[in-house]
């Protein structure tokens, strides 16, 4: 068996495709989405993301704005320029570029955020909404993960999906994502001790943990579908995954591949909750 693999490059270009006939009708309506993007400092992985996020909103017609700031800034400075934005009604989705600077607390800023804003899906009235299966904001990794497995039409009912990692960005929410889909979901962290026996009962294996190929097909059951969610660079500067994605190819039925995977998927889905931040607004 080789697996398929799930360009999620390819999936993201039709769906935006389709965004931008929605924006090009939505425009005729008088409605302009519109995002503003905060980065703060120069992280070359940051720059990196917003440049492709720019792109999709060009492409889209989502008109997107980059507000760069020094490392320096304070927090506070930072709490009155969102503040400011959630006032502002020509602005739809608001987005912190995350990692921030050490001295400014992560949770306080995705807090700040006014909920009908956060197009990141991070703040916890989002998060509460989406764990009690209500329409909301997703975050956007975990919602690219979710319409990747529902357009190849990969069964999710009744499955057993492991997910490798525990973040607050991709692991729990995923998770969260798939248990509203009736998957039963299990967890592996860096505290499981079992986790290759946890992992070879999967039927869907979705890793995030930023460890270069730390699986391989001895922890993959054969016609398993596997996502690999980390971007880790290697010596030679290229990009790898978490998932040694040769070796697991040989067993998996699905696969995706990084780079052309899951990122571009990420991208689009901030690009959708844009556009429905736009619509909610408008008509409410």
């Amino acid at each position: 068996m080789t697996a398929t693999i799930i360009y999620g490059n390819q999936l993201a270009e039709a769906l935006r495709q389709e965004m931008k006939e929605e924006v090009a009708n939505l425009k005729k309506r008088g409605i302009h989405p519109r995002l503003v993007v905060i980065l703060i400092g120069d992280n070359p992985a940051s720059k990196s993301y917003i440049s492709g996020k720019q792109k999709a909103a060009d492409f889209v017609g989502i008109q997107s704005e980059l507000i760069s700031l020094p490392a320096e800034t304070s927090e506070n400075d930072l709490l009155d320029l969102i503040k400011q934005l959630n006032q502002e009604s020509d602005v739809n989705g608001i987005l912190v570029q995350l990692p921030l600077p050490e001295h400014i607390d992560e949770q306080l800023i995705i807090e700040a955020i006014a909920p009908t804003k956060d197009v990141d899906g991070f703040h916890p009235i989002n998060i509460g909404k989406m764990l009690t299966n209500q329409d909301t904001f997703l975050p956007c990794t975990p919602y690219g993960i979710l319409t990747m497995l529902k357009l190849k039409r990969i069964e999710l009912a009744g499955k057993h999906a492991v997910i490798i990692g525990r973040s607050h960005i991709v692991g729990k929410p995923v998770g969260q994502l798939l248990l509203n889909e009736h998957a039963t979901v299990t967890y592996c962290h860096s505290k499981t001790s079992n986790m290759k026996e946890i992992v070879q009962l999967a039927d869907i294996v979705i890793v995030a943990v930023g460890r270069a190929n730390m699986i391989d097909h001895s922890y993959i059951k054969s016609g398993a579908t596997v996502i690999d969610v980390g971007i880790n660079r290697t010596e030679d500067g290229s990009l790898t995954g978490d998932v040694d994605f040769d070796s697991v190819k040989e067993k998996a039925a699905y696969l995706t591949p990084v780079p052309k995977g899951v990122g571009p998927m990420t991208i689009t889905m901030l690009m959708k909750n844009t556009i429905k931040a736009a619509v909610n607004q408008a008509t409410n």
